[in-house]
């Protein structure tokens, strides 16, 4: 059971008593991400994660980690498309040490000109490698062509342009609007009291001020009129089939039959980013009809818990001899079997009985526990959470069906190809 608590201040605090270990995760997360940023400044905020670990007065660059790892726990941060997050997972009687890092760090961090120089050169050692990456080049270029101009649009690395010119106040000023108590929530789980825990948090943000957060409109992305066909070009060897349909965002109420659908079509998805387990896809649609029958080497799917609508994406890997269009149309022809109702009920339960065990394997732990309880209040509200499995045990084979006939129509898609450099591969219109 989720308690939900609220400073003055507007920090919101989110706490679940697991008393089964002595161990307690401790989460800090900001509403702030690629979403937030303007063109010309993509990539300031993970940018700005990595300026986190460089220290306060209190805690210097060469404490930080020091602190945490004295005390036996471990520690990291992600930045996504809505988010950045901070955490610690800890023996339960040192919980007081992250406590007072994230306060400090919320309000303290100094962004030494000298050390922001040096994570310029880190970061842009991020994107060449990423370059380098088939999936990367292909996603981007995805993305590039399934938004117009929304801020999903760009990677969370962000662009290499940007990443050269972003200045040290800039970083410093996204940082000084975004974190800020108003704009964060503070997740705990595990082994602890709850009255006590809010004593030690509200003593650690008593001096935090809660200053206004400057957000500048996102205009929805229009509807996609038309399928489109990206080709990218690069080193390799495999070929890389990924086809990607515009989305509903976490809270619509598509989104849950179009996770089950997922797990019906490509084997069931992890929502998780801190691990928890994996379900075989071998007795999913795609799998059966196209690698079994060698159409394709490979298939996964992917549906990503977003405020805004963002993508579905069905990702092939094929052999350079075989033919792309065979598996395009091998799929169009699996989803129009689907809209003519061909789904059996033990097809929907089974497809019910992946994503939930998923979703068990990906709550597990201490620290899986804190994450879901901040991350849901990311795109929902803490509540998402803790009714999703009951929301998956409703959809049904009709809600399914909707879904399908929705949102899998060839309008609504992107077709992407990453293609060996001079090979010929077949991917007629």
């Amino acid at each position: 059971m989720v308690n939900i608590h609220t400073l003055e201040n507007g920090l919101t605090i989110l706490t679940n008593e697991i008393h089964h270990a002595p161990v307690v995760s401790h989460w800090v997360w900001y509403r702030v991400g690629s979403r937030n940023e303007l063109p010309g400044k993509t990539g300031i905020s993970h940018w700005v994660e990595h300026m986190q670990f460089k220290g306060t007065e209190k805690y210097p660059v060469d404490i930080l980690d020091a602190e945490i790892s004295k005390a036996g726990g471990l520690w990291n941060a992600m930045t996504y498309l809505d988010w950045t997050s901070y955490y610690e997972t800890l023996p339960a009687d040192q919980i007081d040490i992250a406590i007072k890092l994230e306060a400090d760090r919320m309000k303290n961090s100094t962004f030494n000109p000298h050390e922001t120089e040096l994570e310029r050169t880190v970061v842009i050692s991020e994107r060449e490698g990423n370059e380098n990456e088939p999936l990367f080049r292909l996603s981007e270029s995805m993305r590039h062509a399934a938004f117009s101009h929304h801020p999903y649009a760009h990677e969370v690395i962000g662009e290499m342009a940007d990443l050269k010119k972003i200045t040290r106040d800039e970083l410093y000023n996204h940082y000084q609007n975004y974190y800020n108590p108003s704009n964060a929530v503070l997740a705990v789980a595990g082994d602890f009291s709850t009255e006590l825990l809010l004593e030690q948090i509200e003593i650690a943000y008593a001096d935090v001020p809660a200053n206004p957060v400057m957000k500048h409109a996102i205009k929805p992305e229009p509807e996609l009129l038309q399928s489109e066909r990206v080709i990218v070009e690069g080193p390799g060897e495999t070929v890389f089939l990924e086809i990607a349909y515009r989305a509903p965002s976490a809270s619509n109420e598509d989104f849950i039959p179009l996770m089950v659908l997922d797990s019906l079509l490509t084997g069931p998805s992890s929502l998780s980013m801190v691990g928890g387990g994996s379900v075989s896809n071998k007795i999913s649609r795609l799998y059966q009809k196209l690698v079994e029958k060698d159409v394709a080497m490979s298939v996964s799917g992917g549906l990503q818990t977003t405020i805004d609508p963002y993508l579905y994406t069905i990702l092939f890997i094929a052999s350079p001899d075989q033919d792309i269009d065979q598996i395009i149309h091998a799929v169009d022809h699996e989803f129009a079997s689907i809209m003519d109702n061909c789904i059996g009920e033990s097809d929907v339960e089974r497809a019910k009985k992946q994503a939930r065990a998923l979703f068990a394997y990906g709550s597990e732990s201490i620290t899986n526990q804190a994450f879901w309880i901040g991350y849901s209040a990311m795109f929902a509200e803490p509540s998402w959470f803790e009714d999703y499995l009951k929301n998956i045990e409703q959809v049904t084979m009709e809600r399914i069906c909707e879904v399908a006939e929705k949102y899998l129509i060839n309008n609504n898609r992107i077709i992407g190809i990453y293609q060996p450099e001079g090979r010929n591969i077949n991917h007629g219109q």
